[in-house]
């Protein structure tokens, strides 16, 4: 997501804030049911996910000029074009394989990748979307029926993941929205953050970890071979090993290809990163309180890469290639899309200079956002990822 740091944040529209008081009303109540406190990750899911309220469940704009953030396929249509390519690899190794885009937020990837396969003379059967929001399913299905009439019918709309399943999966984006866990190491133990309410209004509280996270940090300074610093303060997922662990379950044969802004554990907990990474995301603004604007604001934290690649190693999926998205582009097919870049129009030329800044450069997306691609069975590794691997970094 591309965002602006600002200090200062705008205030929110009268129907936002009035959403936003719903939502707050609704976590409070969670939070006396629960005795007084919930911790971060529960208050984050209920932010994102409570039916009818969560920021991904209730019909705000999220995406795009008027909403909160921007993606890469969103910038640019040549990140769906090279991503078509890519799969087209993986998809040509297996028999009826099928694409799963998971939370297809838009409908823009859909839309490029669909129009790529048709250009190419390789449309799958079915382009599965694994979708939980109602309000950007219809999203999605309107901009299909609009853009892409005739192709349409190849589209099918689930709420969860296939028992079975043989082709590629995608995933742009999804893992930064996971809940996490906030913790604070001290010489004495681990703390775990929660939210409780001071005159009504939400509030960091800490309290002794739980064994589960506990275990968890531990693993994570085993791993890092190094003991975290008495104060450092961090995030880790619970839920997004399980995740992965789902999606090896149901993937019989084919790949994954994973898209997020993220780091390898060395770097994710490193000494320097004293206050976490995790992120808030209002008007194109981000900042670091996750605890106002509940319901109206994006909460995010950046992937540990390093512990989805285990999660997926220990569930038996195999890593095809990591690297960054500026990579990925570059040696995907990026060159070949822009081959008719010097008979563009002049302003043609000019906005597609700037998208592609966005997507590659280091001070952009380029370097932060990272692609992960898992296999199971007799998959060939896709050639972006021959122009610069970096598994070994994870």
């Amino acid at each position: 997501m591309q965002y602006e740091q600002s200090a200062s944040l705008p205030e929110p529209d009268e129907l936002s804030a009035e959403h936003s008081a719903r939502v707050s009303q609704h976590i409070r109540n969670r939070i006396k049911e629960a005795g007084g406190r919930i911790s971060f990750a529960e208050f984050m899911h209920e932010a994102l996910y409570a039916p009818g309220l969560g920021y991904y469940s209730a019909g705000s704009s999220k995406l795009g000029a008027d909403g909160d953030f921007v993606t890469a396929p969103e910038v640019s249509s040549m990140f769906g074009r090279v991503l078509a390519r890519q799969s087209m690899e993986v998809l040509g190794q297996i028999e009826g394989g099928e694409v799963l885009e998971i939370g297809a937020g838009s409908g823009k990837l859909a839309v490029d990748m669909l129009r790529a396969f048709e250009d190419l003379s390789a449309l799958p059967e079915v382009y599965n979307i694994l979708e939980v929001s109602a309000d950007l399913e219809d999203r999605q299905r309107r901009r299909l029926r609009k853009e892409l009439p005739h192709l349409v019918e190849r589209v099918r709309w689930l709420t969860g993941l296939p028992q079975e399943f043989d082709g590629l999966i995608v995933a742009n984006e999804v893992l930064d929205a996971m809940p996490v866990e906030r913790f604070v190491r001290r010489d004495s133990g681990l703390l775990q953050c929660c939210v409780a309410l001071e005159a009504e209004k939400f509030a960091w509280a800490q309290i002794e970890a739980p064994d589960r996270l506990v275990s968890a940090v531990v693993a994570i300074e085993a791993d890092t071979g190094q003991t975290l610093a008495d104060g450092y303060t961090s995030e880790v997922s619970l839920a997004a090993p399980l995740w992965v662990a789902d999606l090896a379950g149901c993937l019989r044969h084919g790949a994954v290809f994973l898209f997020d802004y993220g780091l390898s554990q060395r770097e994710y907990y490193a000494p320097d990163r004293l206050e976490g990474w995790l992120r808030c995301h209002f008007r194109h603004h981000a900042h670091n309180d996750p605890l106002i604007n509940a319901g109206i604001q994006d909460l995010t934290s950046w992937v540990d890469f390093s512990a989805i690649a285990g999660a997926a190693v220990d569930s038996g999926l195999e890593i095809l290639g990591f690297q960054t998205q500026s990579q990925f582009l570059m040696g995907g097919g990026l060159e070949i899309e822009m081959r008719d870049f010097t008979e563009m129009p002049l302003q043609q030329q000019i906005e597609l200079s700037g998208q592609i800044k966005t997507l590659t450069l280091p001070g952009e997306m380029g370097e932060n956002f990272k692609c992960l691609a898992l296999g199971r069975g007799e998959i060939d590794s896709p050639s972006a990822f021959q122009f610069a691997d970096r598994t070994q970094t994870l």
